[in-house]
């Protein structure tokens, strides 16, 4: 069963991302929903109003089941900060780590 990563995005207008980053770094306070891996918070380079937010899920199961929930937090992070995401949900095929220990 493969892992899926959620790809959310929108811009954020300049005045709101300092909102963005709060909404975002308040989550991460919460507890996590099963199943999460990992996400991160990203900001394009050539455009600083765009933003992603990237999560890991270990199966689509477990993403479905979260999405049944209610709204996704994710999306709640951007609504905060005044912007509406769209999702893209991604088959992971395969992934690479750097080894522990290895510079």
């Amino acid at each position: 069963m493969p892992r899926v990563l959620t790809v959310l995005e929108a811009h954020v207008l300049p005045a709101r991302q300092a909102d963005l980053q709060k909404a975002y770094r308040s989550a991460a306070q919460d507890a996590f929903p099963p199943g999460l891996v990992r996400s991160s918070l990203s900001q394009a380079t050539g455009d600083r109003t765009l933003w992603r937010i990237e999560t890991l899920w270990e199966s689509r199961q477990v993403l479905d089941a979260m999405r049944e929930t209610g709204t996704p937090r994710g999306v709640q992070i951007f609504r905060d900060a005044g912007a509406e995401p769209t999702l893209t949900v991604l088959d992971v095929h395969d992934e690479l780590s750097r080894p522990e220990g290895a510079l």
